[in-house]
């Protein structure tokens, strides 16, 4: 009856949650580059819509297309009209003394605002449950020291939710 109001610790249950890591691995993200045959400031004119095997069982390869496809349609209203701005700008380049590149400058930049929020809407409608992140990003091309913009799909690591605070 002594060991009835004895108090005992238990550590084999405090070593259980002390030894597991509190860090979630995630996959590399997922690069999707410019397949066009036109590129105006790093900006191409579209992207591969070739399904990436990394995304085998997340997405579906329709929505994949779908979303890809949105993104190309952006690409494809306001690119014409930038390469001409372009060509423009550098004609008159010596004339301006480089003003005249200041318009292909600032729709560019609302060309990628554009994509910016066509992915906004996809993140939030689809891929954020998911656990999927679309951006725009910047990055090095592979064989020169120039920059192109690409499409990132990255990996949101699920919340541990039965692991105690």
């Amino acid at each position: 009856m002594a060991d009835f109001d004895a108090i005992y610790e238990e550590n084999e249950e405090e070593e259980r949650f002390t030894e597991e890591p509190n860090v979630v691995s995630v996959p590399d993200p997922i690069v999707v580059r410019g397949a066009g045959n036109v590129t105006v400031f790093g900006l191409s004119n579209r992207f591969e819509i070739e399904f990436p095997s990394a995304l085998a069982a997340k997405v579906a390869p329709e929505e994949y297309r779908a979303s890809v496809a949105r993104i190309n349609s952006v690409l494809k209203k306001t690119l014409p009209v930038n390469a001409k701005w372009l060509f423009c700008g550098c004609v008159c380049c010596c004339c301006t003394l480089g003003c005249s590149m200041w318009p292909i400058v600032c729709l560019n930049k609302r060309t990628r605002h554009q994509i910016e929020k066509v992915l906004d809407w996809e993140n939030s409608h689809l891929y954020h449950k998911l656990c999927l992140h679309w951006k725009l990003a910047k990055q090095r091309c592979d064989s020169t020291s120039m920059q192109e913009y690409v499409l990132l799909i990255e990996f949101i690591p699920k919340v541990p939710i039965h692991r105690p605070d």
